[in-house]
């Protein structure tokens, strides 16, 4: 699962996510991508299962990449916990993701099997998104 290396603070504040994505709302490597339609936080889990999906359907013909990386630690208490104490440990990390983001390129393979292969990816996120194709012409 992705994860940093290192980071300079162990623990974030929540934030919100609001706006739309700035930046990475365009292809860049591939033919195809999926597009996040709404805002939310991805955890690392989401991403690999939806990067599993995806290679298994390709059946590891052509190339996929990951355009979102889980970089924001969410902390978390143990159950049965009293209130106070401080703030829990990392638990876990997520991508947080703007609508207009692309999350997944795919390259290499045709368009059905692109399809079929983002629609499968999709099932495994909590947001969302949008099958896109580089514009010809």
């Amino acid at each position: 699962m992705l994860q940093p290396k290192r980071t300079k603070f162990r623990k974030q504040f929540k934030g919100r996510i609001h706006g739309a994505a700035k930046a990475g709302t365009a292809l860049n490597f591939g033919e195809y991508g999926l597009k996040a339609m709404e805002p939310d936080r991805l955890t690392a889990r989401e991403v690999e299962a939806a990067r599993r999906a995806i290679t298994r359907e390709m059946k590891r013909a052509g190339r996929v990449w990951i355009r979102i990386f889980p970089d924001v630690p969410v902390s978390k208490k143990p159950a049965e916990v009293r209130m106070g104490a401080g703030k829990g440990t990392p638990e876990y990390w997520v991508a947080k993701v703007k609508p207009g983001r692309i999350l997944f390129e795919i390259d290499g393979v045709d368009i059905a099997t692109a399809k079929e292969a983002m629609r499968l990816g999709a099932a495994k996120l909590s947001i969302a998104t949008k099958f896109v194709a580089r514009a010809h012409g």
